[in-house]
């Protein structure tokens, strides 16, 4: 079976390369506008180009495959609008359109749970809940119009597809989530946004590739993965404020131990995003957004129930196990 994977060069998407490599049967290439020197160590190639451009996603669909993990995305809280547009929901559509017009058959799409992100705190909820009705940034915004896009295109019988759902991916060689915690403690400018009692789903890399290459193995003509969206996540959400202070210790760096209330947070971000749109600041962020000030203070975390019962997920690396193996990683090792 031919694969290709896009955005395989990064973080997600190595993982998921390496979990499908593991099958001998599977001839694995990544898609993406760079090269990667760490996928051609294990005999991985790519085909570079760009997904917003809909030749560059012909040419390459046109290799034949049987199978697409659409991995690659712009992530982010602020920026252009237009570029998460056209990355995260245009590229989809390129992708989806020249899948079905080459006949690939099964088509496995990594989405967010920020989808679902109103608000209001998150305790435990399945894949019934809503998308949000109103987005705080561009990019649960886009990330929401290719998901349903993604789920509507499955007919059930040639072209099948699903979501994938992972929140608060971590591992070792993460380049966002530790570096960015890491930095953020140094320079002292953490803050416990709300009351420090938040519990939130995180899922080790690892986990997160498993649960793409499980549901891919369970996609088959009238399965209950077809169409299906799904949350992914660890065995169990974390104080996310405890989880925090436990990566800074193990690096020597004090816990976070200041607070601002959730409220006043909020408004800061609205007044930063205000700021920093009249000015035409694309790059670097705000230092707080109404995102970032929600997602900082309110709990959310998801019921993993649908994705056992559809495709058998359960985490295979612990919350410890994979903080073990995280920070056996010399890239986090304060010298």
């Amino acid at each position: 079976m031919r694969i290709l994977v896009t955005g395989g060069g990064g973080f997600l998407g190595t993982s998921i390369i390496k979990e499908l490599i593991k099958n001998p049967t599977y001839v694995v290439t990544n898609f993406s506008r760079h090269t990667y020197s760490h996928l051609e160590d294990i005999a991985v190639p790519t085909i570079k180009g760009d997904l917003r451009i809909k030749s560059d996603v012909d040419r390459a669909l046109s290799f034949g495959f049987d199978a697409i993990f659409h991995v690659a995305a712009l992530a982010g809280v602020w920026g252009k609008y237009q570029d998460f547009f056209d990355i995260n929901y245009l590229g989809t559509k390129n992708l989806l359109e020249s899948a079905k017009a080459n006949g690939i058959t099964k088509f496995i799409y990594t989405s967010t749970p920020s989808v679902v992100f109103n608000k209001e705190d998150l305790l435990g909820v399945n894949e019934s809940t809503p998308y949000a009705s109103k987005f705080l940034n561009a990019y649960s915004e886009t990330k929401t119009m290719a998901e349903k896009l993604v789920l509507e295109m499955n007919d059930h019988q040639s072209f099948l597809t699903c979501a994938i759902r992972p929140h608060l991916i971590w591992g070792p060689g993460d380049p966002h989530l530790f570096p960015r915690i890491i930095q953020k403690g140094k320079l002292g400018k953490l803050r416990i946004v709300g009351d420090g009692e938040n519990l939130v789903d995180i899922i080790y890399v690892e986990n997160a590739a498993k649960a793409h290459v499980m549901a891919f193995h369970h996609l088959s003509p009238q399965s209950p993965v077809c169409g299906q969206a799904y949350f992914v996540g660890q065995e169990r959400p974390v104080n996310l404020w405890n989880f925090i202070n436990q990566i800074l210790n193990t690096v020597k760096i004090e816990s976070v131990s200041k607070s601002i209330d959730v409220s006043s947070a909020y408004r800061i971000g609205w007044f930063l995003e205000k700021l920093y749109k009249g000015l035409g600041i694309n790059r670097p962020e705000p230092p707080m957004t109404r995102f970032v000030a929600l997602n900082l203070g309110k709990s959310h975390y998801f019921s993993h129930d649908k994705a056992k019962r559809d495709f058998g997920y359960a985490p295979e690396i612990s919350i410890e196990e994979g903080l073990k193996r995280t920070f056996a990683y010399r890239e986090y090792i304060k010298e």
